[in-house]
């Protein structure tokens, strides 16, 4: 009975000096980690929605190939036709008169979502067009930055005449990834 009365009075809780080390702890903790958690964050989000774009262009190039026609991916904010706004989303179709729009009766292959409000999307060409050979009718340049304009997060997408895409990498390990003209920048 003594053991028992003994045990209770051990496990009713923490004391104020031990609860305030603990949330000094966490406070430390969380001061040090949050502008990491949120650069990882940025830089998963940028991966991910380049990495969306990469499938989008590799699913119309070989849909060129396989189905022997004019393949197009463009933006579009209503799906039945192009814009110039690389942050609405993208659709891909086969163009049948190839006039490089999506007309009655051109069957809709896929389409993305637009990109997160908190990043911007910028390419070189308004359409990107690939050939029944799987090149593309002219090579593009797409860009992606978040809204801070901080170069570290920039994201690249080439697609060269052949048709093939390739993601931008960090030859320097320098933080900032480059394409075929350099340095990428957010300006």
């Amino acid at each position: 009975m003594l053991n028992e009365t003994i045990s209770k009075k051990c496990q009713q809780g923490v004391t104020l000096l031990e609860m305030l080390i603990t949330l000094a702890i966490a406070a430390i903790l969380l001061t040090v980690v949050a502008p990491n958690v949120q650069s990882i964050l940025t830089k998963n989000k940028i991966t991910s929605e380049i990495n969306e774009l990469s499938g989008l262009f590799q699913f119309a190039r070989f849909t060129a190939i396989d189905e022997q026609a004019l393949t197009v991916v463009c933006p579009s904010s209503n799906f039945d036709s192009c814009t110039t706004n690389w942050n609405d989303p993208k659709m891909v179709f086969i163009d049948d008169n190839n006039n490089g729009a999506r007309d009655a009766g051109e069957e809709l292959l896929l389409v993305s979502q637009s990109i997160s409000s908190t990043n911007t999307m910028t390419a070189s060409e308004d359409i990107v067009q690939f050939l029944d050979s799987g090149g593309a009718l002219t090579a593009a340049n797409i860009k992606l930055c978040p809204n801070s304009k901080d170069a570290k997060f920039a994201r690249a997408l080439e697609i060269t005449a052949q048709g093939r895409t390739r993601l931008s990498t960090d030859p320097e390990n320098d933080g900032i990834h480059n394409d075929s003209s350099g340095n990428l920048s957010c300006s």
